[in-house]
């Protein structure tokens, strides 16, 4: 990475323009943010304080929104404080930070929607033997092999664009350090390490998608032989917006990584990756836990359970309010 400390900063001009142009942006990041920081701080919270959630379904639901709070965080505070402040710097180190994180997440997401598309097959065409497939140990290591993959990835990725020199030129036409936008900018004659290696990538990202494509046929025939309507809306209400979330992730990441190699970047492009960046983090909470039965009596026993200790507390002061002094204490005064 020697070649990279010829800059100290980068130039961020992927939303840049007149004030109230950034203002309306800056604030639409900020509602998104809101929405997906709540959302999935709520289901990690409930997952974890409800022992009926403790099924590998909501175990890889907490890890997902864990991996959306990772990928939303490492873009939108940067972008909001850039479109607030008119400043469009970002050093070095944010930038390295920003590549790994975002990386890091999106690789990890897609591993773990992948994952859950295992879990639903076997819930669903294979629910007798469902315990024995998706045990607790198998559980833990597909999430931990999520985590280390994705950051071997990730790691790759950013030692590989940041080992390329720059000459000085550090405008990048995205929003956030993005690697296809610091590869364009690169003066390297050795960025093609790091090309074959972002083809390699949208490789196996199709291959999780196929994999998942070829699951859910096999669930959805199965689906089709439950004899009960009321069965069949269940099962699909629970699969098809999974299956809607993986299209949107990956059309989107796919479109917003490829074309600035295969040709140049307009305005459409820094909606697209705003749309992968933003909209899965923040559909997620929305699509598991508000349209889910159990998450919302998860969320229901949590209000309740606070309500009630607040108003054993209001009762206890209460209580000490109206009840006598000490004897003890009065004892030793006399």
């Amino acid at each position: 990475m020697n070649n990279s400390s010829l800059l100290t900063e980068f130039l961020l001009l992927g939303f840049s323009g007149p004030w109230k142009l950034q203002l309306m942006q800056a604030s639409i990041f900020i509602l998104l943010y809101l929405t997906a920081l709540m959302g999935n701080c709520l289901i990690i919270t409930i997952t974890s304080l409800d022992t009926h959630l403790h099924t590998p379904m909501y175990f890889f639901l907490s890890n997902l929104s864990m991996f959306d709070l990772c990928l939303i965080s490492a873009v939108v505070p940067k972008t909001v404080v850039i479109s607030l402040t008119n400043n469009n710097s970002i050093s070095l180190f944010e930038c390295v930070a920003q590549v790994f994180l975002v990386a890091f997440s999106a690789a990890a997401e897609l591993f773990l929607l992948t994952v859950m598309s295992i879990d639903r097959y076997a819930a669903i065409c294979h629910p007798l033997h469902y315990d024995i497939i998706m045990n607790r140990g198998t559980c833990v290591r597909m999430t931990v092999m999520s985590w280390f993959s994705s950051g071997f990835v990730s790691l790759l990725h950013t030692v590989g664009i940041f080992s390329l020199s720059y000459c000085g030129l550090n405008e990048i036409q995205q929003f956030f350090c993005d690697i296809p936008q610091l590869l364009a900018v690169s003066c390297s004659e050795h960025a093609t390490t790091e090309i074959v290696l972002i083809f390699i990538n949208a490789v196996l990202d199709l291959c999780c998608f196929i994999f998942i494509l070829i699951s859910y046929i096999y669930i959805f025939s199965t689906i089709r032989k439950i004899p009960s309507m009321q069965g069949q809306s269940k099962a699909y209400s629970t699969c098809l917006p999974h299956l809607a979330v993986v299209a949107l992730f990956l059309s989107t990441a796919f479109i917003s990584y490829l074309k600035p190699i295969l040709g140049s970047v307009s305005f459409t492009d820094h909606i697209l990756s705003a749309f992968y960046i933003l909209l899965p983090p923040s559909l997620n909470p929305i699509i598991y836990s508000l349209r889910n039965k159990a998450m919302m009596t998860g969320l229901n026993k949590l209000i309740n359970r606070k309500l009630l200790k607040k108003d054993n507390i209001l009762v206890f002061l209460q209580e000490q309010r109206h009840s006598p002094p000490n004897i003890c204490l009065s004892k030793e005064l006399i």
